[in-house]
């Protein structure tokens, strides 16, 4: 028997298993393909927000990172939560010297609004993290952090888009969840013009938390599995709206998106 497809994830724990490394695993089996994690910090939290942060040390994160790459190899990495300059950077050159597909998701803050990247570290997103991507995910907050631009409308995500891929990353998906309307995301790449523009219902519930994680761990198995960037997205894309719309109630706040909806429908 062969084995499936291996990702590796190098994000932040979330204790409430709703977002971060819990998230990303449990998309990774539900999608048929083998998760391995490079764990970069601990977070207290619930649905109801992030309590502490505490950041693991460089060496560790790489340690965890070589033990992995070195041995059991990978088909592609996600990043999520780095926290610090250091953690971008050296994140940002272990990424660069894997010959595999990296999907950044460039987490700036939680969804209850908690910081989870150091102002200090905006700028090593930026010139290190970035062009060593194979596909950015920002979200409308992240965009206006890195870049300054603010997207009020669909008409400015091309804007945002552009200015993201001056920085290097060779596709990026704005992900225009946080407009209002359908939610919609723009996918474009830095050098054909190629552009992709996905929609989907938006659904009125709370059960949200681990949205982005989600997308980005989505996206990467599906480029793990082979699959061109604009495919791999429009996977990610149907299975993270069919997890939204099953998401279930738990804690007093945002909940959990359902990551294995598909074996319940």
């Amino acid at each position: 028997m062969s084995a499936p497809p291996r990702v590796l994830t190098v994000a932040g724990s979330d204790s409430g298993g709703g977002a971060g490394i819990q998230a990303d695993l449990k998309t990774m089996l539900a999608l048929g393909v083998h998760g391995m994690s490079v764990l970069t910090a601990v977070t207290a939290q619930n649905s109801l927000g992030v309590r502490g942060v505490w950041e693991l040390p460089a060496e560790a994160v790489r340690a965890q990172y070589r033990a992995v790459v070195d041995d059991i190899g990978v088909q592609a990495v996600k990043t999520g939560m780095l926290g610090s300059a250091e953690l971008v950077g050296t994140v940002a050159e272990l990424i660069s010297g894997t010959d595999a597909p990296a999907v950044v998701d460039p987490v700036g803050v939680s969804k209850h609004g908690d910081a989870l990247l150091a102002a200090s570290a905006l700028d090593a997103v930026r010139t290190r993290l970035l062009p060593a991507a194979t596909v950015a995910t920002p979200n409308l907050d992240e965009v206006r952090q890195l870049t300054g631009v603010r997207v009020e409308s669909e008409d400015d995500l091309r804007r945002a888009a552009e200015a993201v891929l001056a920085y290097g990353p060779r596709w990026v998906l704005i992900k225009g969840g946080h407009l209002a309307g359908d939610a919609v995301d723009l996918l474009t790449d830095g050098s054909t013009g190629q552009e992709h523009w996905l929609r989907a219902p938006r659904h009125d519930n709370r059960h949200t938390h681990g949205t982005g994680c989600t997308l980005a761990s989505a996206i990467a198995s599906g480029l793990a599995k082979g699959l061109a960037v604009p495919a791999a997205v429009a996977a990610a894309k149907e299975y993270v709206t069919g997890a939204i719309a099953a998401g279930f109630p738990l804690g007093a706040g945002i909940g959990p998106v359902d990551h294995g909806w598909r074996s319940r429908a």
